[in-house]
């Protein structure tokens, strides 16, 4: 029997991680952009990070930390050969089973590389142990509705071709999921919050030929083994392009934030521990429930 918790093939995302490390730099001003945007937040901190992973940045996120000044990094990757593009000290490694001691590192950045993985709680739990008490994590992760247009041509396509449908663009975690995914793997001061990268293709083929350069061809295990149809995918494209203007594809960022629990770190006060009253502050009056507020 087939394992429900085992949604990718970890095996070929490895394959098509290691193919793509030769055409990656096609799409690198997606990744370069994905990798500023969730880099900026290192610019609401003070603290000053002396030991970094980069985990599966193909190659972006790697140089942009050590122009950070940040004199350790380590790139990780389940590509051996995605690893080393990034230069400098490069490991072969698998998200779900991280060679890394605890508290090893005082930042860790994985930027769109996440969304492959099978239990990404656990996931989550070993970052976190590899986090030094006060260190940063740092992750962006395609959400919904990630290539959501995409996803619904190739659908309607393969109903109307064969009669039913298999997966063919895979799924992606939700905003709502995020805090709670790093509150649940014990992280302290989980935030999560999403950014849009509006992306225009001149013909449906186009956005393919970028994903299969990224080595974000299709790997969930339920999908139809089969040769997909001759027409599947000019079918596809013909209804990404109907109304023959320039093809919108989103990508909706999932930007997660937490630290590693430290007994230094700022906690919420106590509730009615408060030693000032609000409508002082405020500048107002202060009225019971119930009572009507005069003009």
């Amino acid at each position: 029997m087939s394992d429900p918790a085992q949604v990718f093939d970890r095996a070929l995302v490895r394959r098509r991680r290691d193919r793509a490390a030769a055409t990656v730099q096609r799409v690198e001003p997606i990744l370069a952009e994905a990798a500023d945007r969730l880099l900026d937040r290192l610019d609401d901190t003070t603290h000053r990070f002396t030991r970094a992973l980069d985990l599966g940045g193909r190659g972006v996120v790697a140089p942009r930390l050590a122009a950070r000044g940040i004199p350790f990094v380590v790139s990780a990757d389940l590509s051996p050969g995605m690893a080393a593009r990034a230069g400098g000290m490069a490991v072969a490694a698998d998200e779900e089973w991280l060679p890394f001691g605890e508290g090893a590192f005082d930042l860790v950045v994985t930027c769109l590389s996440l969304h492959w993985v099978n239990d990404l709680p656990g996931a989550l739990v070993q970052i976190r142990r590899a986090l030094a008490p006060d260190g940063l994590f740092l992750a962006a992760l395609p959400g919904l509705p990630t290539l959501q247009e995409l996803r619904g041509a190739l659908a309607e396509a393969e109903v109307a071709l064969r009669g039913g449908l298999s997966p063919r663009v895979s799924p992606f975690p939700d905003l709502r999921d995020g805090a709670a995914l790093l509150q649940r793997a014990g992280f302290a001061l989980p935030v999560a919050d999403a950014e849009e990268i509006a992306l225009r293709y001149r013909s449906p083929l186009a956005l393919l030929a970028d994903l299969r350069a990224a080595g974000e061809g299709n790997a969930v295990l339920a999908r139809d083994g089969r040769i997909p149809p001759r027409a599947l995918f000019p079918l596809a494209a013909s209804r990404l392009a109907a109304d023959g203007a320039v093809m919108p594809a989103t990508l909706r960022l999932l930007m997660l934030t937490g630290w590693g629990p430290s007994a230094t770190q700022s906690k919420p006060a106590r509730p009615g521990s408060a030693t000032a009253r609000l409508a002082d502050a405020l500048g107002t009056v202060e009225h019971r429930a119930g009572d009507k507020a005069g003009l």
